[in-house]
């Protein structure tokens, strides 16, 4: 399967800190991506990186086959980006910006790009300045797939719109999707977005990549295990998968990787008067793993057969 994005020990610093760590990762074609992480975490930097805008320190990436450091104009055409807060000149209407994008371009569907437009009941007449965010968004959405690109490269697109909005987006995406061999790597803090539509996704912490695998494989390895005792809660010894714990009044909450008989044996030989082990969906398991960690931090890395 061929890989659009393909990134080796990519490495950057901002003066004394490294904010993307010796990253490796690769996305194939026709893959959905979700790229997580808290602020600050590496990642507009990274897609930066990808798209030419900021030079790595150190490492190697290519995007569609191109190095990124050398990305030819008729490679940046088959990209489509969308930046965070879906900046357009705010002078110019509708039509204005279509016109000059439009410039840019070698193939343009005319045809798909108007009936995006009726279809979010944006007119051509109207001054960017004088739409919502949401809007501004969906005209951002529809110019960037009046090219019919291959990539689409989104840097938190849904960030302050409203629910019905971004549900629009997401289900305009999700059509781009279903045509054939077409590939989106995006990042959101909206972790409900990435679960509906992601096939893979990637955590990065402090600029390491630390989970890489299929949605579904870290939603369903990680657990949270609620404990109850009899009295004062007791300090465990190390579990093995543990990610991070709280106490909560009398109980203590554990995630934990890999939750089976080991980990139970451990917890059940300290007087626990209940055990009560539940699934996490996607935002649930994010902000487990993310906060405050216990070290060693379990890693999802999961060889990349398919997306």
């Amino acid at each position: 399967m061929t890989d659009v994005i393909s990134i080796d020990r990519l490495t950057k610093h901002y003066g004394a800190h490294r904010v993307v760590d010796v990253v490796n990762l690769r996305v194939p074609a026709g893959c959905v991506y979700g790229f997580l992480g808290r602020n600050g975490a590496g990642k507009s930097t990274l897609i930066k990186m990808l798209l030419g805008f900021v030079q790595p320190d150190a490492g190697h990436a290519t995007v569609l086959g191109e190095d990124i450091r050398e990305l030819r104009p008729q490679t940046r055409a088959r990209i489509a980006y969308l930046a965070e807060g879906h900046p357009l000149y705010r002078w110019m209407s509708v039509a204005e910006i279509i016109r000059f994008t439009r410039r840019f371009y070698t193939r343009w569907n005319d045809q798909f790009l108007y009936s995006t437009l009726d279809h979010f009941r944006i007119p051509p007449k109207q001054k960017i300045g004088r739409l919502s965010n949401g809007q501004r968004a969906q005209v951002s959405l529809a110019l960037a797939l009046a090219p019919d690109p291959e990539l689409l490269i989104l840097d938190d697109p849904t960030l302050g719109l409203d629910t019905v909005v971004r549900r629009d987006f997401l289900e305009s995406m999700i059509q781009l999707i279903q045509r054939s061999g077409r590939t989106i790597f995006f990042s959101s803090h909206i972790l409900g977005d990435v679960e509906r539509v992601a096939d893979r996704i990637g955590i990065v912490m402090d600029g390491v990549l630390r989970v890489d695998c299929p949605t579904d494989y870290f939603k369903s390895s990680l657990r949270r295990v609620s404990l109850e005792f009899t009295g004062s809660v007791p300090e465990l010894p190390p579990i093995a998968g543990l990610v991070n714990e709280r106490q909560i009044g009398g109980r203590l909450e554990l995630t934990i990787v890999g939750y089976g008989d080991e980990q139970q044996a451990i917890i059940e030989s300290f007087g626990v008067t209940s055990i009560d082990v539940a699934e996490m969906n996607l935002e649930d398991a994010f902000i487990a793993y993310t906060r405050d960690p216990a070290p060693p931090l379990p890693t999802f890395k999961w060889e990349l057969a398919q997306c």
